[in-house]
């Protein structure tokens, strides 16, 4: 199994100090916490795209670069790229600079996007998004694919044998396909053979387990071997201590503080209290053997090989973080790894 840090770069006072860094400090970071990553020996670190409060992730490509720039080996990958906002063209300029810039460390997942904010940024609405997402990612895979490019589709002007550079470094580039709900993007994934990512971090994981076996299925019915369909998946939250109860008692006032934040914005409750949210979602919070059969327990379901665990402290302190993050890599993954072998990323 591999794993990626996750950051949607959120900007929000501290959940229980109120402190609240600046756009600068917090984007430094987000960096800094990708550069531990690799210290740490993570395989890969993620940047998700969002154009509305509060977040900060407007940019991944340039936030990436910067990642670039003081790494070496790490993975760089988004999490998730909305194709169906962006000028396919213009994306695929961005993230083929970076994949020079990176020596090919480029992984990229795709997705519809979200947020009302956002489609009104971009004028999206709810009835064409999927065809967004479909055309841009068909237009972005043509583009990397080939020198030049002819194309016509609905979202954005024609192209006559367009010339697009530069050039990436890597001739085909693993795109996977982020959905928490959706069947589109499921089955778009395995119509041109691409791994899917399970956004698993909001529900129990009974709909993520059924949205996995539908793309499975649909792998299977467009023509592919069973055996090379790729599954990633998420967690709601990463606290690894020596103990269970210590990591509990720790998370209970970070978790109550994001309740109620949530009930006052009117969202709905899905956990009711920290200990339905440790044994029900697929947040990781315990001690190291409890995380690992967690993570066996989803690996039954979901058949994942790759996996994300918050890359951000969420009301931790940085070192509070760092210990667990050291934990997880000491004890937690060498154990993971060795249950269940991971594929090489295709270059």
């Amino acid at each position: 199994m591999r794993f990626l840090l996750l950051s949607l770069i959120t900007h929000q006072p501290d959940p229980v100090t109120g402190d609240m860094l600046g756009p600068a400090e917090r984007l430094r970071e987000v960096v800094d916490t990708a550069v531990l990553a690799e210290q740490l020996g993570f395989e890969g670190f993620a940047v998700g795209e969002r154009h509305e409060h509060p977040f900060l992730s407007s940019s991944p490509p340039v936030v990436l670069s910067n990642i670039a720039a003081r790494t070496s080996t790490l993975e760089l990958w988004t999490g998730v790229t909305t194709l169906s906002l962006l000028d396919p063209v213009r994306a695929f300029e961005d993230y083929s600079t970076l994949d020079n810039l990176s020596g090919g460390r480029l992984n990229l997942m795709i997705g519809k996007g979200n947020g009302t904010a956002q489609a009104e940024l971009f004028h999206v609405t709810p009835d064409d998004q999927w065809d967004r997402n479909r055309e841009g990612y068909e237009l972005f895979r043509l583009l990397w694919e080939n020198e030049t490019a002819t194309w016509e589709g609905r979202f954005r002007p024609p192209l006559t044998d367009a010339v697009t550079v530069p050039r990436p470094l890597q001739r085909r580039l693993t795109i996977w396909h982020g959905s928490a709900t959706s069947r589109d993007s499921v089955d778009l994934a395995a119509k041109y053979g691409d791994p899917v990512f399970s956004a698993n971090v909001t529900n129990p994981i009974e709909p993520y387990a059924e949205l996995i076996g539908y793309y499975r299925q649909r792998w299977a019915e467009y023509g592919h071997d069973p055996a090379a369909a790729r599954v990633g998946a998420g967690t709601a939250g990463l606290y690894v201590t020596r103990t269970s109860q210590e990591a509990v008692d720790r998370f209970r006032p970070l978790f109550e503080q994001r309740l109620r934040l949530a009930r006052e914005a009117g969202q709905p409750s899905v956990f009711g209290t920290v200990e339905d949210f440790v044994e029900r979602s697929s947040a990781l919070i315990g001690s190291p053997q409890q995380v690992i059969d967690k993570v066996l327990r989803y690996h039954e379901r979901l058949g994942h090989e790759v996996m994300h665990v918050t890359a951000d402290r969420g009301g931790l302190t940085s070192a509070e973080q760092r210990a667990s993050l050291e934990l997880f890599q000491s004890e937690v993954a060498p154990a993971l790894r060795a249950a269940i072998p991971g594929r090489l990323v295709a270059r």
